[in-house]
């Protein structure tokens, strides 16, 4: 069972509360409002949030050759996380390489560049502090508390979505990069002695 915890975490270094991760249904109502105010270029961060389950210090800093090989947009690639220095490896769903695909063809740019850049600092990206007020205008648009929600609910949608219908705890361990299974117990707010069960039973 998946429990809200009680307690603050660091997100790129930086101590946070508790967000709730996002639902199915609330995930295609911001889709659906994105794309009817044609906000091509929240659509396509968006949605690698959900894929990637990055932390939104990683994310802001993903490069197009991260994303793309040759002329198409790869299925899955890996990011080196800031906070671990870790690598993680991802898929890229259909959806996903729909949205960023668009975006790019927008954009333009070379696999140097950064994906998202910033609309104020030449060359750089697009901040972790603008990429929170983004995520506060799609919650808010659906109606949805932005206390509650933030970046980091979109790192979790997936892994919780994954563990609710799995149990496999070692399996969002990877998907995560988290270095201890005991990090992804915490994470998830499972219970501790069902958390070990289900490791113990686990096999990858």
């Amino acid at each position: 069972m998946i429990l809200l915890l009680q307690e603050t975490r660091l997100e790129c270094g930086k101590q946070i509360g508790v967000k709730r991760a996002l639902k199915v249904r609330q995930i295609w109502s911001i889709r659906f409002f994105l794309d009817r105010e044609s906000k091509m270029r929240d659509r396509a961060p968006f949605d690698l949030a959900i894929d990637s389950k990055l932390r939104g210090c990683d994310l802001v800093k993903i490069k197009i050759g991260t994303l793309v090989a040759g002329t198409a947009m790869r299925s899955r690639t890996m990011v080196i996380q800031q906070k671990t220095d870790r690598p993680v490896q991802f898929e890229i769903t259909s959806d996903t390489r729909a949205s960023l695909l668009a975006w790019l063809e927008r954009r333009g740019g070379t696999v140097d560049d950064f994906a998202f850049p910033s609309r104020v600092v030449a060359d750089g990206h697009l901040s972790t502090r603008q990429y929170a007020r983004l995520v506060d205008e799609w919650v808010n648009a659906i109606g949805l508390t932005p206390q509650e929600y933030g970046t980091h609910s979109l790192r979790r949608t997936q892994a919780s979505t994954i563990y609710k219908a799995t149990g496999n705890l070692r399996a969002i361990q990877i998907l995560l990069g988290h270095s201890k299974i005991e990090n992804t117990v915490r994470y998830l707010g499972v219970e501790v002695d069902d958390a070990l069960s289900l490791s113990e039973a686990t096999e990858i």
